[in-house]
């Protein structure tokens, strides 16, 4: 299952509901943009680990409620519906996360590419009361 499956519904309702945003001046494409492309990081983690630990369960309202505010965020900078869009459905900022993210949970000291290393490191953020925790419940 690909991140953008479970980021870019709440996206897509956030930008359907919201009127358009004034058009963007010079601004940085999004993945520079650090408050917006690295929160966009710790969303996928807590999804990725959801999704392969049976033992962990995503927060989804808090998530989506997030994810609003990481919406509202990019349009008060001055990005238009259909700039935040592109980013968020993008197959090639998907992989680059997907790599940020797996090289994360390796420098944490697990195996991102099983289950059992993501539901350590899961039942580890939740532990350390991270930004990434904070979006799981474990249901052991």
């Amino acid at each position: 299952m690909t991140l953008t499956k479970h980021i870019a519904p709440p996206i897509a309702l956030a930008l359907a509901l919201t009127a358009g945003a004034a058009a963007a001046a010079e601004l940085p494409p999004l993945r520079e943009v650090k408050e917006i492309d690295q929160n966009m990081l710790w969303a996928g983690l807590a999804v990725e680990v959801s999704d392969e630990c049976p033992t962990i369960e995503v927060k989804k309202l808090k998530g989506v409620s997030f994810l609003w505010g990481l919406k509202n965020k990019a349009s008060s900078m001055g990005y238009t519906d259909d700039e935040i869009r592109a980013y968020v459905e993008s197959d090639s900022e998907e992989a680059r996360i997907r790599r940020l993210g797996e090289a994360y949970v390796r420098q944490a000291g697990f195996d991102p590419k099983t289950p059992e290393g993501l539901c350590a490191f899961g039942e580890a953020e939740i532990a350390r009361g991270s930004i990434i925790g904070s979006f799981l419940r474990s249901t052991k």
